[in-house]
């Protein structure tokens, strides 16, 4: 059966499980340097909207490493960028190639593309959602204390794509939220696609949402596509900064992290971003060993190897 990773609620809990698992064992791999291509002759096609480096780095390194081969296309170098529809891009680029990878601005998009694909569609990023990384970031939780089922996690800054997968993941994994915004940023939970408000609490004070949270995470203030905005965006901001002191009120053993790239100075301090909770680098490198899972999930199903 074709599926698709569009949001992260599009994978039940026990699928999400065998995928983390998956990840460690793909991991485990690739540090011993032992060669695994269960995709060879197979091929993704990268579409890109918005400008990354981890996202284009992760998928074509792991496409490789698994075995097969990635296309980069950027929509400024193709049809797309000159008015083809969608759906028709969907249709031809399906027939061509094993597997989609899409980074682009609105979800609408990215889902009429797969509406019209024949082959599993991964969203590497939209406006309203970014399942990849948060997949990286529940992992790299996952190495460093476990199971994230019944722990905190603190989200301090903007309510953007990241907060809002951060929040269906919650829901699927039974995890809880906090989350502290500056006035006007809230929670949007239709945007963010929830079922319900049971794993996530709004606080106004960043501090009372650290307090005695398994993990603090933050992003940029200014997403792409915001970049008007950003004058206005660094005022507003300001009091919602990932400090020593929040990460103080948090558990002693919480870690940091951040989805990259950061403002040292901005959304988080240098003292907190390079100190010893952070897990930055690890959860940065854990894209590759995630997307390698999912992909070889999506094309293969569950595998014992």
């Amino acid at each position: 059966m074709l599926r698709h990773f569009l949001q992260f609620k599009d994978l039940s809990r026990d699928e999400l499980l065998y995928l983390f698992e998956r990840s460690r064992v793909i991991k485990s791999r690739f540090k011993r340097y032992q060669p695994y291509h269960p995709l060879t002759d197979r091929t993704l096609a990268m579409i890109f909207e918005k400008s990354s480096t981890r996202t284009r780095l992760s998928f074509e390194a792991g496409m490789h490493q698994l075995g097969g081969s990635a296309i980069y296309l950027n929509t400024r170098d193709t049809q797309l960028g000159r008015g083809e529809p969608v759906e028709d891009a969907g249709e031809v680029i399906s027939r061509m190639v094993d597997i989609v990878m899409i980074r682009t601005f609105e979800q609408e998009i990215i889902e009429r593309f797969a509406a019209h694909s024949r082959v599993p569609v991964i969203n590497g990023l939209t406006n309203e959602y970014h399942p990849c990384q948060i997949l990286a970031d529940i992992f790299t939780f996952i190495e460093h204390h476990g199971s994230i089922q019944g722990k905190t996690v603190a989200w301090i800054g903007d309510s953007n794509n990241m907060c809002n997968t951060w929040l269906q993941a919650a829901e699927v994994l039974d995890f809880n939220v906090h989350v502290s915004t500056p006035p006007g940023y809230e929670v949007e939970p239709e945007r963010a696609g929830l079922y319900g408000t049971d794993h996530f609490e709004s606080f106004v004070d960043p501090m009372d949402a650290c307090r005695g949270a398994d993990l603090v995470t933050t992003d940029v203030w200014t997403s792409m596509g915001w970049e008007a905005e950003n004058d206005e965006r660094l005022k507003d901001f300001a009091d919602w900064q990932v400090d020593a002191e929040m990460m103080g009120v948090a558990k002693s053993d919480a870690v940091f992290m951040h989805c990259l790239p950061a403002h040292r100075g901005e959304e988080v301090t240098a003292e907190v971003i390079d100190g010893p909770q952070s897990v930055v680098w690890d959860e940065a490198e854990n894209r590759l060993h995630v997307q390698k899972a999912l992909m070889e999930f999506l094309l293969l199903g569950k595998v014992e190897s």
